[in-house]
């Protein structure tokens, strides 16, 4: 059996237009289509792969709470993902108080929320993927890991699409031979 490998998803510019706003606390998409219209596509890229599991590295988990933001995925990637690169108790003061300004982590590059998840769970560092259409900061000694979409076309490219095969049978090979 494989050990388990990560999957750093961001949602607005992959798995939807880069288009979604916040209107009344629900996410709306200001683009053609609709919200996680290219979910599907993950899913079937994912399916060789049960070993594979998410950390949501999107903005919907600072923004809705890490439970509303899971649910919005299907059921098949829901059942993948054990956690995100943002969480609730980083928004408060070790007395327990609430931060007023969660600026720390917003400022971070998308890349710097990874690394700091990485550092914190342990991950290997061959052991990962991510999926964003933001690769602004992004190490260029890590670039291999990231699989960057354009925010229009987000996973419906089938650029996208070879590139995250591609890297997710590397993955797969890395793990085998750190798990041999």
């Amino acid at each position: 059996m494989a050990a388990s490998s990560f999957l750093f998803l961001d949602y607005d510019g992959v798995l939807h237009p880069d288009a979604a706003y916040l209107i009344s606390g629900r996410p709306v998409l200001k683009a053609e289509g609709e919200l996680f219209m290219w979910a599907p596509v993950l899913v079937e890229l994912l399916r060789p792969y049960p070993e594979i599991k998410i950390i949501l590295s999107t903005s919907w988990v600072r923004v809705l709470g890490f439970g509303k933001a899971c649910n919005f995925l299907p059921l098949e990637l829901l059942s993948k993902v054990i956690g995100g690169t943002w969480h609730s108790a980083m928004g408060r003061h070790a007395e327990g108080a609430h931060r007023t300004d969660i600026s720390w982590f917003v400022e971070l590059s998308r890349y710097q929320q990874i690394a700091r998840y990485i550092s914190r769970a342990g991950v290997r560092t061959s052991n990962w993927l991510a999926i964003d259409d933001d690769a602004d900061g992004w190490a260029d000694t890590q670039r291999e890991r990231l699989v960057e979409t354009d925010g229009e076309v987000g996973l419906s490219s089938s650029l996208a699409q070879n590139e995250l095969r591609a890297k997710l049978i590397l993955l797969q090979e890395e793990s085998n031979v750190a798990g041999s």
